[in-house]
């Protein structure tokens, strides 16, 4: 895969001298790396090209790799050399005509200047551009000012109406950078905060991943969404916790023990960020004095539907509902080996780091100290039992689906060359419970569990043929 500096000099060889500039996150990041010797990688390879007209620049692209006009209004072309895409656009101004992010009468081309170019962008701190050959920076509005300050600002209170999702980048680049949004946008934000209610979901959901899984600290984030009266618009689910108090093992609010327990989580793993976060969703609608009886459970419901509203990937989906559905175990290291074997079948086998990382990021998010080593403690039993390789799901048994089968078969409950149905499952389920129970419980006595079951599922039948 090339590198930048590579894809610089290929597109500059085709383009005439001094027309092209690289821009957007890129140059930021390397004026943020010039200033606290940080390095970080290039990821985004945005470019601009000065002078040409776009019929020019797609020919002269193709004569590098190939160029595809995915714009014809905004002049963008993706090129792609050696299986890398970058975008290559010409200059161009944008007028808002209405609220969204397409909602825009545009204009580009060679008379349109860089300067122009960099003036539509979302804030300061994006609206430099770096000439490729040169080196030379572009920054007509301070935005190298405001990375030194570590400040975000807008160039005008109306780019949040012409773009509500910038509401989200404001958030997201003052957790991510640790930098302060300035008092002027802050208030333009406050002002334009209904607005990301039009954003579609699935840029809330990129914006939301960003935050979540890049931030040092994601509450810092989510507290401007607080304070700027966005979240309630964002994620209702989580503004609820605002103000609703816990009991004594908790020193926050159930907002501000959520928000404690994902900065209580290294950055980079999104599932576990994402289920630290929302473990404890449902405990404003279960309140009872200072209990929150089924929490985990109402919580899990609120986290799937909320996931699914923002189109995260399913799963995504289902492994954050099972992580927070499932984050009040019991974690007594006294407990008999058979409580220790459904624990893991409940919890799944691939989650039990997860679902022990949300439970120690709870703990921490308490804000309270920490009261004993049982977690520990049980955690080293659960390794210990995974150890045996005792059984612990349906494919872990010594009979199958088929066997299952003739068992109902016999039992009259299901017709020869039958391929099953829901009692199979059901049949299954039963001879697991019994394995979990007695690990050591071989093929014999597992086709025992299913013939006895499957009686028993054809005499319910019965009966209820008789009371109808």
């Amino acid at each position: 895969m090339l590198d930048a500096e590579s894809v610089d000099r290929r597109l500059a060889a085709a383009l005439p001298a001094g027309a092209l500039y690289a821009v957007g996150g890129r140059v930021r990041d390397e004026v943020r790396s010039a200033l606290d010797g940080v390095p970080r990688p290039a990821k985004d390879l945005d470019y601009v090209v000065t002078g040409i007209e776009l019929d020019d620049l797609v020919a002269r692209l193709a004569s590098v790799g190939r160029a595809e006009l995915v714009g014809v209004s905004f002049a963008v072309v993706k090129c792609t050399l050696d299986g890398l895409t970058v975008d290559v656009a010409l200059p161009r101004r944008e007028r808002s005509t209405g609220v969204g992010h397409r909602d825009f009468a545009v204009e580009a081309g060679p008379d349109v200047s860089l300067e122009d170019d960099l003036a539509r962008r979302d804030f300061r701190i994006n609206m430099l551009a770096r000439a490729v050959g040169s080196g030379a920076l572009v920054d007509p509005y301070g935005g190298v000012a405001d990375i030194e300050a570590r400040r975000i600002d807008v160039l005008k209170p109306e780019a949040f109406l012409e773009d509500p999702l910038r509401l989200l980048r404001a958030c997201q680049f003052a957790a991510r950078f640790d930098f302060a949004i300035t008092a002027a946008t802050l208030e333009a934000m406050r002002e334009a905060a209904p607005l990301v209610a039009t954003v579609s979901p699935e840029r809330v959901r990129d914006e939301l991943i960003k935050l979540i899984e890049l931030a040092p600290r994601p509450s810092a984030g989510f507290a401007i969404m607080r304070e700027t009266g966005m979240l309630a618009y964002v994620l209702p689910e989580l503004d609820e916790g605002a103000g609703v108090e816990q009991n004594v093992f908790h020193a926050f609010d159930v907002l501000g023990h959520g928000l404690a327990t994902v900065d209580a989580t290294p950055p980079g793993d999104l599932l576990l960020r994402i289920s630290a976060l929302l473990h404890d969703v449902g405990k404003p609608r279960t309140k009872d004095g200072p209990h929150f009886y089924r929490h985990e459970h109402v919580g899990a419901d609120m986290v799937r539907e909320l996931l699914l509203r923002l189109r995260f990937p399913g799963e995504i989906v289902e492994r954050t509902e099972r992580l927070v559905r499932q984050h009040m175990y019991q974690a007594d290291p006294a407990l008999s080996p058979a409580a220790i074997r459904r624990f893991i079948n409940r919890v799944g086998i691939d989650n039990l780091e997860l679902q022990f990382a949300v439970r120690a990021a709870d703990i921490a998010g308490s804000g309270l100290p920490k009261r004993g080593p049982e977690n520990e403690q049980f955690q080293e039993r659960v390794w210990q039992t995974l150890a045996e390789r005792p059984p612990l799901s349906v494919k872990d048994l010594a009979v199958s689906g088929a066997d299952a089968i003739d068992a109902l078969v016999a039992a009259g409950r299901l017709p020869r060359g039958s391929r099953g149905g829901p009692a199979v499952g059901i049949l299954l389920r039963a001879v697991l419970e019994a394995v979990l129970d007695d690990p050591g419980l071989d093929r014999e006595g597992q086709l025992a569990i299913l013939h006895r079951e499957a009686e028993a599922v054809a005499g319910q039948r019965a009966d209820v043929s008789q009371e109808t």
